[in-house]
């Protein structure tokens, strides 16, 4: 096996020869570290159980690993597609299905003159439910540390994370957004975390300062969603919760006059998601409001436009 070790060794005394890596029926494998030696490597390998998104960074969504199964026979007669499959990163919430054989995978020679062709190749499916990572997150959080200390950060809330949405400046053709992430986990941090939000303007963004920013256009007439992710090397790891726990940036917007208000929390997201799971939104009755036109006093404006920061969104 290159690219991933397995959790279990179990009984290798009935084999002859080479030692194996696992003897088992059902087993349980985890990439390989970052620092793996490199015979031990594999392409697209040692990832150290972090994966981008697609959106995000291509080349970093995807992982793999070879392992090698002794008595499955030489021919696609007798082997046998594994069953069971369980994806357990980042965190339950994944049910796969069953092994489905596909057309077999073409690979190129490293002179990339000839190609040659698998015996075999399977797809399995895993889709991702926000209902079973929900109540694994919710079963998680009323489980102390063996020192019984917390996992979480005390908040009116109890949430692990929340995302607060400042709307700061309203210009006269232009308004601003101050978007910031908190982590109140103190066990856990986000590597390369996503935030999606659903709004009606951010079919104008003009600017985004501090984050990465993809557009996410499900349907050409529809531009009002997009996603929000870190800066490599900057900002893509969100710190466990205290000093560092925090990710923050702002996003200049142009007005679309037409829709363009500050009544009824239209200012705020219809939905917004981090790392896949939507958050929860205040009642829309407690939105704060402004006038929609800039003021022509600064200071002013400043002190109203400081009324508006609020903690809108708590995850789970």
């Amino acid at each position: 096996m290159v690219g991933a070790q397995t959790t279990e060794q179990g009984d290798c005394s009935k084999f002859k020869g080479n030692i194996l890596i696992a003897a088992k029926r059902t087993l349980q494998w985890l990439t390989c570290s970052l620092e793996s030696l490199y015979n031990q490597q594999f392409t697209n390998c040692c990832k150290g159980g972090v994966m981008a998104s697609w959106g995000q960074d291509p080349a970093a969504s995807i992982s793999a690993f070879q392992v090698s199964v002794g008595l499955a026979g030489t021919s696609n007669k007798t082997v046998k597609l594994p069953k069971n499959f369980t994806l357990l990163g980042p965190g339950p919430g994944y049910t796969c299905g069953p092994a489905k054989i596909v057309p077999s995978t073409v690979f190129l020679t490293p002179d990339r003159r000839r190609k040659t062709q698998a015996l075999m190749t399977w797809n399995v499916t895993c889709t991702y439910s926000q209902s079973d990572s929900k109540e694994a997150h919710r079963k998680g959080i009323n489980t102390p540390k063996k020192d019984n200390s917390p996992l979480l950060q005390c908040t009116h809330h109890m949430c692990p994370i929340r995302v607060h949405w400042h709307v700061k400046l309203n210009y006269k053709d232009y308004w601003r957004v101050k978007i910031a992430i908190t982590n109140f986990n103190y066990r856990m941090n986000y590597t390369q975390w996503t935030l999606v939000a659903q709004h009606p303007n951010l079919d104008k963004v003009t600017q985004v300062f501090s984050f990465d920013y993809k557009p996410l256009v499900p349907y050409e007439s529809i531009n009002d969603t997009g996603m929000f992710y870190g800066m490599k090397y900057y900002n893509d790891l969100l710190m466990e919760a205290g000093p560092e726990g925090n990710v923050q940036s702002e996003v200049l917007l142009q007005k679309n006059k037409e829709t363009f208000s500050f009544k009824q929390g239209w200012a705020f997201p219809r939905k917004v998601y981090f790392n896949g799971d939507e958050c929860l939104l205040p009642p829309p009755d407690t939105y704060p409001f402004l006038p929609n036109s800039a003021s022509a006093d600064p200071v002013a404006f400043f002190i109203v436009a400081s009324s508006v920061f609020l903690g809108m969104l708590f995850l789970f």
